[in-house]
């Protein structure tokens, strides 16, 4: 079956193509000639039966029936016609030679479109015909029109609506289309009134939606506004309700007319946008915006109430080695039971957010009290109202019961203490900045303490957080000012009367002080500065022993003290080699030193740099021998060259047999695998006999010389070693003599 002309057709075709039915045919022929000549494409039909079997075969864009024919005559053609799916609104031009209601009538009850009363004008039958296709197009493009808008809302879960006021008793009429119908969850054909519409809402909204909606209408004003719903079929839904008042000529308004639109999908993104943007994927804790947010909210709430208010900064002790020995997966879930253990020690709430605050009293303050997730492993407590510090103090006790219990994460049982550092508004700040930088250094002053314990913030405690990071600041820029400088403490042969090597020692000239070595090197090594002052220390020592041999010949090595860090850079062999080569020594004038703690810690990572040294020929020492706490295997496999004894053990020695006996340990061992054994501070004479005695006739200590700078190393060679009036020496000299190590030695 053919349709008459395609939906998205704009313009007819330039030849309007016209089927002519009559039976006539004289008529036919004539009234066919006329049409030809006035630009149209005719197909003649004798008869309706013969008319309506050319429709379903071949596409016309109208029909000109004539009304009076045998059999079928046009009024009964054109009944049948309509009848005929995508006939329905086919242009019928019904030809009528009966000038009379009657006929007229009757062809429109028939479904023609229109009527023409023949005359033999031919230019007005061809002008009514392009009326009639002029018609159709417009409407085939209103349909078009109206399907599309129809699809748009369908898409768009949207529908139109119109509500005529009552008027003189009349109840008022409300009116939605298909597709608002299908928003509201009804089916096409009912009719639901505003009542039933308004029982779809929840029950606690009801009140506030009706006095919305009096206002609105009272005033002539435009409604806006989201409602939530339960549709007939039990869905829950949200709409968005727009609707703009109308007015008659005489500026009365008649009622309103809108859309609704259903916007549940785009309200749950929106919810989630809004969850992810406050509160913590991880842990579902606010995060440090809702946080920050909510700190806010109550210092200005304590400030208008003159009440107090504390935020605890919690950070979890010792969960990088969690974190890094059974991986990131199991720090995550370690994260989430923190988070939920710590959201029983509070009247946590996670449901205040921007906006919603105000509508719960003058009390609603108090619903800002949560836990939530600063990020990493650090949490917030946030106490909006507390009477004192006491208050505070005992959620934080709580919080540290509560982590004393073991957490099982990865199939391991785990047992993660916490550091606390509280802050109390307005006594430790008026403003989240100040509480937050307060309680971050009550917290670090835990742990700096031990951990696992709360602490209030003091000023005493910020001075001594401000003077660490000016020394911070000041040490960034101790290399470019040139404040660094090395001292040196000799290496003494007491049997031989000999500095037989120099132990390099980074001091920090500040201005007119001397800082310390044990205030700055864990401060360098905390900040990374380690590692630019190690590659200085390791240049000036090249230096220094091309200085002291051409001054006074001397050949033996410069020990500079390295972290372990150092050790595992691919670039250390370069470095040494770059210095030793700037300043034309050998690389043997240069040795390297690590403790054993640290050299244990990070074995695996040390051992490549330990060989690659070795081949260059640079010596390694292990510094403060006898203190680490894993097997001594290492000794047998690492190209070590020289052990130095700990101070510990030295310092009691002809006091106590233990020391003794781990002294004459370590010297045992060192003689078996051929080491070179060191001791270090050495104080006393009783000290340096013990040592000679037991085998070990290289030292170093305040006994000899206090670590100095080159050119006073250099008076003490010249003016105490060299003409031998140093008070040892002779002492030194009995002990080689009658000891039964002596050849060793």
């Amino acid at each position: 079956m053919s349709l008459p002309l395609p939906l998205d057709a704009d313009e007819g075709p330039e030849q309007p193509r016209v089927l002519l039915v009559d039976d006539d045919k004289v008529q036919l022929m004539l009234t066919g000639a006329a049409l030809r000549q006035r630009g149209f494409a005719v197909t003649e039909a004798d008869g309706g039966a013969a008319a309506l079997r050319m429709l379903t075969e071949v596409p016309f864009d109208i029909v000109v029936l004539d009304a009076l024919m045998p059999d079928i005559d046009g009024f009964e053609t054109c009944h049948r016609l309509r009848a005929i799916p995508g006939f329905e609104h086919m242009p019928v031009l019904m030809l009528t030679g009966l000038n009379d209601d009657a006929s007229i009538s009757r062809a429109y009850q028939a479904g023609a479109t229109d009527f023409y009363v023949k005359s033999g004008q031919w230019s007005l039958l061809a002008g009514r015909l392009q009326y009639l296709l002029r018609s159709a197009r417009t409407r085939r493009a209103l349909e078009r029109s109206q399907a599309r808008l129809a699809r748009a809302q369908d898409i768009a879960r949207m529908g139109s609506f119109d509500w005529k006021h009552p008027v003189e008793g009349q109840p008022g009429a409300l009116l939605l289309s298909p597709e608002g119908l299908r928003v509201f969850g009804y089916a096409h054909g009912d009719r639901p009134g505003l009542l039933q519409l308004l029982r779809l809402a929840q029950r606690a909204d009801r009140a506030g939606l009706l006095r919305l909606l009096r206002d609105v209408t009272a005033h002539g004003k435009v409604l806006t506004t989201d409602v939530s719903v339960t549709l007939p079929d039990g869905r829950p839904r949200v709409l968005h309700i727009e609707a703009e008042p109308e007015f008659n000529e005489h500026g009365v308004s008649t009622g309103y007319t809108g859309i609704v639109q259903d916007v549940t999908d785009r309200r749950q993104a929106e919810d989630k946008i809004r969850h992810l943007a406050n509160f913590d994927a991880l842990t579902g804790l606010p995060n440090r915006r809702q946080l920050l947010w909510r700190a806010d909210r109550a210092i200005e709430h304590g400030r208008r109430l003159g009440h107090a208010a504390a935020l605890l900064l919690i950070d979890l002790d010792r969960f990088k080695v969690i974190n890094d020995t059974l991986g990131h997966a199991a720090g995550d879930e370690l994260l989430v039971e923190v988070g939920r253990r710590l959201k029983a020690c509070v009247r946590h709430c996670d449901t205040v957010q921007e906006g919603t605050l105000e509508a719960v009293g003058s009390r609603s303050h108090r619903s800002l009290e949560a836990v939530g997730r600063l990020g990493g492993d650090e949490f917030i407590a946030l106490l909006p109202e507390v009477l004192d510090e006491s208050d505070a103090q005992r959620v934080a006790d709580r919080i540290l019961e509560v982590m004393r219990e073991p957490i099982f994460v990865g199939g391991q049982e785990c047992f993660v203490t916490a550091s606390v550092g509280i802050a109390m508004y307005p006594r430790d700040g008026a403003t989240v900045a100040d509480l937050m930088r307060n309680s971050d250094v009550a917290m670090y002053a835990v742990k700096a303490q031990g951990r696992n314990a709360a602490s209030s913030y003091s000023p005493m405690l910020a001075g001594r957080g401000r003077e660490k990071l000016e020394l911070e600041s000041a040490l960034h820029k101790a290399i470019e000012r040139d404040e660094l400088v090395m001292y040196y403490q000799p290496k003494v042969d007491v049997r031989n009367a000999a500095m037989v090597g120099v132990e390099a020692l980074m001091r920090w000239q500040r201005g007119r002080t001397l800082v310390s070595p044990a205030e700055f090197i864990p401060l360098a090594e905390e900040t990374g500065l380690i590692v630019p002052m190690s590659e200085w220390a390791l240049h000036e020592a090249a230096r220094q022993a091309k200085r002291w041999e051409l001054s006074f010949g001397f050949s033996d090595a410069i020990a500079v003290n390295l972290p372990n860090r150092l050790f595992e850079r691919s670039d250390l062999v370069q470095h040494i080699e770059r210095a030793v080569a700037e300043f034309g020594v050998k690389t043997d004038a240069i040795q390297l030193e690590i403790t054993e703690t640290g050299l244990m810690k990070d074995l695996q990572e040390v051992i490549p740099s330990l060989h690659r040294l070795n081949e260059i020929g640079v010596q390694i020492a292990i510094d403060d021998f006898g203190t680490g706490y894993s097997s001594l295997a290492y000794l047998t496999t690492l190209p070590i060259s020289e052990l130095k004894i700990d101070r510990s053990f030295v310092r009691d020695l002809g006091i106590t047999p233990q020391s003794s006996a781990v002294v004459t340990a370590i010297i045992a061992l060192a003689r078996t695998l051929k080491l070179r054994v060191v001791a270090e501070g050495v104080e006393t004479l009783r000290q340096m006999e013990v040592l000679n005695r037991l085998g070990c006739s290289i030292m170093q200590g305040y006994l000899f010389s206090r670590p100095c700078l080159a050119s006073e190393l250099e008076r003490w060679l010249q003016q105490i070693v060299l003409p031998r009036k140093a008070a040892w020496m002779g002492v030194a000299g009995n002990a080689a003599a009658s000891s039964p190590h002596a050849a060793a030695g």
